[in-house]
């Protein structure tokens, strides 16, 4: 059950977004304006031509003063009515587009290491129906506040010089049905969230389920992970009837007390005409008010789950928005400089220390140097934290103690994304997306012409077997780089790193998965690649770690050996037990 506080936070990230189209809403509310004063209008001269007609005796010639505004008044209406709701699905859009934006620009901003604890269904369910979740409350809840505070009003204070008794009904009922809509909303509120959680749950579960369905096919297991799947999906059809069965008793309630409000002014203006205290006219004019006078409140009831679904997504995003990510140990000067010249940097770790969210001690204390224009190999068993650095690096991660300097400035006041259009990141995964496999290379160079593209990739070796694709270089490729094998998708990721022209190079084992051929030209690529670049390489390969001219052993987050592979080998260390026992090459390892 949501606090005080949740509700009130979640009230405030509404309201604050609200500000974004406050144009478009003023807009809305006055056109609701305009109409109020229209229909007391339209009203009031259709009351007096059929006093005319019924008791005058008058003719439609001499009623037709008071009733041909009547259809213009009408069309009128009808126009201010469309321009109002074209103006709040304007600003629901408004709304939605920025908020969407928001949350990308956060995810991207929190990066993998951050986001490694959060389900990527429950992250897609959020970015996509829980910002559309957003649009009704825009769109219509709140046109229908505005509208239910100045309708009433308007009537009432046309109602009050005909008839104050009429009034007075009219202003002691219209309280009850907010009333019972804020207290049977209380309810519907906390049935909302537990919906939404329940949403989320089944759709990162779905997700989960569809990226592992190969495994679960393999294991027999796809009949179970279907029932599992089927009795999440009942969870949420049963918590779905429970907000539809309290919605349905707030309609309920509403209309009750709206049609209990008409009936009393009708029986009461009924009797006062009767015995002839009140006129035709007068009473006409007040029973065609005081339904309209309810409509507002009521709509507004109708549009309140609205509210209810904008606030159960909201928590969830107002929850994402409020994570901060990570800052430097060391304070950072009051502005964010920009990065360094682009030529290869000497990049040292001095006491670095890394401690995640979870309690997980990824450095502890790390002290070594790449330098310029050299290629050092990381290497040491799984949990060692070689990943933490490549995290550090890739600014995904900020040292909870120490600095990472970059020719002598701290990492940590040079701006992110200036110093990552520096470093080209090749994983032992590479994630290609679906489209042509130019599209993929020139992933991180979008301004690249064909021919760039097609050096790159020759100087990775993959221009060879991009040829022999169908359409070459136009060809599509599915996603996660469908169609591919492993060691053409590694091959591609080279040529991207290679059209990037970056000044740092980070490579995880860049020749894995490759076959003898294939081995042999990402090996001469990345000898290529590392001219005139700060290279390193997570090296899980003897031969690959024997290439680097510098090894780094970490061992519990430390550099217990560094140095050639010879010179350690020959120290007899921990390195060497290492390699004699096979522990190197170890498993891989990917950031995050």
């Amino acid at each position: 059950m949501p606090s005080t506080a949740e509700t009130a936070s979640e009230t405030a990230f509404l309201k604050s977004r609200s500000r974004l189209s406050r144009g478009p809403l003023f807009l809305a509310a006055g056109c609701s304006a305009v109409n109020a004063a229209l229909l007391v209008l339209q009203y009031r001269l259709l009351a007096g031509a059929l006093a005319e007609v019924v008791f005058a005796g008058a003719t439609l010639a001499q009623a037709w003063p008071r009733l041909w505004p009547v259809p213009l008044i009408a069309v009128i209406r009808a126009l201010a009515v469309w321009i109002s709701e074209a103006a709040a699905a304007a600003a629901a859009a408004r709304v939605k587009q920025v908020v969407r934006t928001e949350l990308l620009e956060r995810l991207m901003g929190l990066g993998p290491v951050l986001l490694s604890r959060e389900r990527t269904g429950d992250l897609s369910a959020l970015l996509v129906d829980g910002v559309e979740a957003l649009e009704p409350y825009y769109a219509r809840f709140l046109p229908a506040m505005a509208t239910a505070a100045l309708m009433p009003l308007v009537v009432l204070g046309a109602v009050l010089p005909w008839d104050r008794l009429s009034a007075l009904v009219l202003a002691l009922t219209a309280p009850l049905i907010p009333l019972f809509m804020i207290l049977i909303g209380k309810s519907a509120e906390r049935l909302n969230q537990r919906q939404w959680a329940r949403l989320a749950r089944l759709s990162a579960h779905f997700l989960e389920v569809v990226q592992g369905l190969t495994v679960l096919k393999l294991f027999n297991a796809s009949r179970r992970e279907a029932e599992v799947i089927a009795g999440v999906s009942d969870d949420y059809r049963l918590a779905t009837m429970s907000v539809l069965r309290v919605a349905f008793l707030s309609a309920l309630a509403l209309e009750f007390f709206a049609t209990l409000g008409i009936a009393v002014v009708a029986v009461q203006v009924g009797f006062r005409l009767l015995w002839g205290d009140m006129i035709f006219e007068r009473g006409l004019f007040v029973l065609l008010l005081a339904p309209e006078f309810y409509l507002p409140l009521r709509s507004l009831g109708s549009h309140y789950h609205a509210r209810m679904e904008a606030i159960g997504a909201a928590g969830r995003m107002a929850e994402l928005l409020a994570v901060q990510p990570g800052k430097p140990h060391a304070a950072a000067g009051p502005a964010e400089i920009a990065c360094p010249p682009a030529s290869a940097p000497d990049l040292c770790f001095d006491d670095v220390r890394l401690t995640y969210a979870d309690g997980r001690q990824g450095l502890d204390g790390a002290d070594f140097k790449l330098a310029a224009g050299t290629t050092t190999a990381l290497v040491g068993a799984s949990g060692a934290g070689k990943s933490s650095v490549v995290n550090i690096l890739l600014r995904f991660a900020a040292p909870t103690g120490g600095l990472v300097l970059v020719d002598g400035r701290p990492l940590g006041e040079l701006d992110p994304e200036a110093w990552r259009r520096r470093v080209a990141w090749v994983p032992q995964r590479p994630h290609l997306f679906r489209g042509a496999v130019a599209d993929n290379i020139r992933l991180g160079a979008p301004e690249a012409d064909t021919e760039a593209v097609e050096t790159a990739a020759r100087l990775a070796g993959a221009d060879g077997f991009i040829r022999r694709l169908p359409g070459g270089y136009a060809y599509r490729i599915g996603e996660g780089g469908k169609g591919l094998s492993g060691g053409q998708r590694r091959l591609i990721a080279l040529a991207r790193a290679a059209l990037r022209q970056a000044s740092v190079l980070i490579l995880d084992e860049p020749t894995a998965s490759l076959d003898r051929a294939e081995e042999q030209h990402a090996s001469a690529a990345v000898r290529r690649l590392a001219e005139g670049r700060t290279v390193l390489i997570i090296a899980h390969r003897l031969e690959t770690i024997r290439s680097a001219g510098s090894i780094l052993l970490l061992d519990g987050g430390r550099v217990a050996e560094r140095g050639s592979h010879q010179a350690l080998m020959e120290a007899g260390g921990l390195y060497a037990r290492l390699v004699r026992s096979g522990s190197v090459p170890s498993a891989a390892e990917a950031p995050g």
